[in-house]
């Protein structure tokens, strides 16, 4: 797992300091020193602050916020553009105008010397590139931040694509994951209007995240999962895995070759009918939703290929997404009721699709929702866009303080993908009339007799526990009672502050004692003219006096600096 620590102790040890610099330094030029001085945080690196210049600004104030977080993070490497594009599919955590601009984040870097890779290849296969591979192109067809992919050939003649992952970092992203928890803890603790986000939480899941992303071997296992869920269906193909020459830091797969899907002057061009093409790519998407609940969390046209024969390839499949029958089914329900203009049908849907806090205002929901239908759907059905139709949903929701689990977020921008590239194939296409097979199978399979008696059983189940289970927990709590061990405890909330700020006047009250005690004591010295003497005058005395001046200038200038006496 990726070493994560709490750094509460960074301010102390100063580990990482010149990357933590290096990162404060982007955010002031940035124009987000107002930040970096609300979170309070020259009390842990005092010294490292002292080396930033504040007074460098965005290099261009006309750009907005959202565009100056962007550069930023552009500008502070793999680590943090991959917690952007995270962030750009949490609408419940981040503004609509952000995440338009994080979506734009792009992940290429400058590619790695194969000499690296070929270390990394040797080391993981325990043998010599050539041992394996008749040939290698050190050129790679494509480099990333996590990793990058370089064409080869089999000794048995067979093409491949071998991605594999940058050396050293591992590191470099851990190093990072310390730094922004330590900053996720202070603006806990300090920014009153994000601590309901729990940022720590972000970091913690943004690590897993990552996690996954560094491990390949989970990459070709969701290759697999997706060869065996569409092994029967000869419209679509999947690279294949070779395992064998594959592990956490090496992929090799089968190298395919074929027209981007966007481009459709060499679809044309191979002769290729873009109706049946728009028909196929749909249902792929279709059927790993609906049926599968297991999906291309980024189908962009880069990812989606055309082979001979109108068979459509999916690649890279390190971002997937996963919903359960239960969010299958109440999605097809926001669909019907955003079809039928159904204003508390689609309320009753995004309620039971997202989580919340504090109860939202129905009412409320309701009159948005019958401005939203006003606005977009009172149009023929083949001319409703249905992906932005479900994202300005998602937005609505947002605004009534409702939270979208990522997934459903990864579902709804990937349908939104899938509209743009069909619509682009075949302008006339209504992807709302191909999806309706999907949603009547979705809302037939609840009423199966299969799945009613599951339920049946599962409900049987559980209420048999539940009378076993009630009269011995309650017998505990009696115990308990009896015994006299029953504890109450109590959590004080927003004290953090409070005892951060007790403790700098304390310190400060510390220091000013010792500087008045050096004071009087050299005083003292200097007037029974302890030896050794200069000019009739103690050494020591002298020196005491100096450090005493220091001392002072120093508590002096750090008041100052908060802008308080």
């Amino acid at each position: 797992m990726l070493s994560i620590r709490t750094i509460g102790v960074i301010g102390r040890t100063y580990r990482h300091l010149n990357r933590y610099r290096q990162i404060l330094s982007i955010f002031f030029k940035f124009g987000f020193g107002d930040m970096i001085e609300r979170l309070r945080i020259d009390q842990y690196l005092e010294v490292g602050l002292q080396m930033i210049s504040k007074k460098e600004r965005a290099r261009d104030q006309r750009l907005t916020r959202a565009e100056r977080v962007r550069l930023a993070v552009e500008e502070l490497g793999p680590t943090y553009i991959k917690l952007g594009q995270i962030l750009s599919t949490r609408p419940d955590l981040v503004p609509a105008d952000f995440i338009e601009e994080l979506s734009k984040l792009q992940d290429n870097v400058p590619p790695c010397p194969f000499k690296d890779l070929r270390s990394i290849i040797e080391e993981d296969l325990c043998g010599k590139v050539e041992t394996y591979f008749l040939e290698m192109d050190e050129s790679p067809l494509a480099s990333a931040s996590i990793g990058q992919v370089h064409r080869g050939r089999l000794h048995s003649g067979e093409e491949v694509a071998v991605k594999v992952r940058r050396p050293g970092i591992r590191k470099l992203i851990e190093v990072d994951l310390e730094i922004m928890l330590h900053l996720a803890t202070l603006m806990e603790r300090h920014i009153a209007e994000l601590a309901p986000h729990h940022p720590i939480n972000i970091v913690e899941e943004f690590a897993r995240t990552l996690e996954k992303e560094l491990d390949l071997c989970l990459e070709a296992a969701n290759m697999r999962r997706f060869a065996k869920d569409f092994e029967d269906d000869s419209a679509v193909h999947i690279p294949k895995v070779y395992n064998e020459l594959s592990t956490h830091r090496v992929l090799t797969m089968e190298f395919v070759e074929g027209i981007k899907i966007s481009r459709l002057d060499l679809i044309e061009a191979a002769g290729m009918d873009k109706h049946t093409l728009t028909v196929r790519g749909t249902d792929l998407i279709l059927k790993q939703v609906f049926l599968n609940g297991f999906f291309h969390a980024d189908p962009h046209p880069g990812n989606l290929f055309v082979l001979p024969g109108h068979v459509i390839c999916m690649l890279d499949f390190g971002m997937v997404g996963i919903v359960d029958r239960q969010t299958r089914e109440h999605f097809v329900d926001l669909i019907d009721s955003v079809v039928n203009r159904d204003e508390p049908a689609m309320v009753d849907a995004l309620l039971q699709l997202t989580d919340w806090e504090i109860s939202p205002d129905t009412r409320r929901m309701q009159r948005d929702m019958t401005d939203f239908i006003s606005r977009y759907l009172y149009r023929p059905l083949r001319e409703i866009e249905l992906g932005p139709c479900l994202k300005q949903l998602i937005m609505l929701a947002t605004r009534n303080r409702l939270r979208i689990p990522p997934d459903l977020f990864l579902m709804i921008k990937a349908f939104a993908t899938l509209e743009g590239i069909a619509r682009l194939l075949d302008p006339e296409f209504d992807i709302i009339a191909q999806a309706k097979p999907f949603l009547v199978k979705v809302n037939a399979e609840r009423f199966s007799p299969r799945r009613i008696l599951g339920e049946v059983m599962a409900i049987s189940r559980t209420l048999m526990k539940l009378t076993r289970q009630l009269p011995k927990d309650f017998l505990d709590v009696a115990r308990v009672i009896r015994q006299q061990q029953l504890k109450l405890t109590v959590t004080h909330q927003g004290l953090q502050d409070m005892l951060a700020t007790h403790d700098r006047i304390s310190n400060r009250i510390s220091f000013s004692i010792i500087i008045a005690a050096l004071g009087i004591g050299s005083a003292l010295i200097v007037i029974s003219k302890a030896p050794p003497l200069f000019y009739g005058i103690s050494v020591i005395g002298i020196i005491g006096f100096v450090a005493a001046a220091v001392m002072g200038i120093w508590l002096l200038i750090a008041i100052l600096r908060k802008g308080k006496l």
